[in-house]
């Protein structure tokens, strides 16, 4: 089993930057890729950002050239930094670990295994 914490999540003006993390514990060592999705209300949760064990990074196109995902040398903790937030970036967003290690990062919620609760991000106008 894998547990997940979200933090960092807070409100922010348009333009500004906010560092999300994800701290992993339990079965560190099954976890394959890592994943930053997103929902805000009335929507479907969706795809940010993932990475891989072997150091392969995805982006949503929404968060090309804004967002870096980063993880620590353990993976025990997994970074969004997101910059020039835009109010349409605002979420809850969500971690999720993905257990196969020789897969890349996916885009798709069924492929994950496990979830953090979430941090709410709030971008101002």
């Amino acid at each position: 089993q894998v547990q997940l914490v979200e933090s960092g999540g807070g409100l922010v003006q348009a333009g500004g930057s906010l560092r999300l993390s994800c701290a992993a514990s339990g079965s560190i060592a099954t976890i394959g890729s890592m994943g930053w999705f997103r929902q805000a209300p009335g929507k479907q949760r969706e795809f940010v950002a993932g990475i891989g064990r072997y150091g392969s990074t995805l982006y949503a196109d929404s968060a090309k050239g804004r967002f870096t995902i980063s993880t620590d040398n353990a993976w025990n903790t997994v970074y969004l930094e997101m910059n020039s937030l835009k109010p349409e970036d605002t979420a809850v967003y969500f971690c999720a670990a993905r257990r196969i290690k020789i897969l890349p990062p996916s885009p798709y919620t069924n492929d994950y295994a496990y979830w953090g609760q979430g941090t709410q991000v709030t971008v101002s106008s």
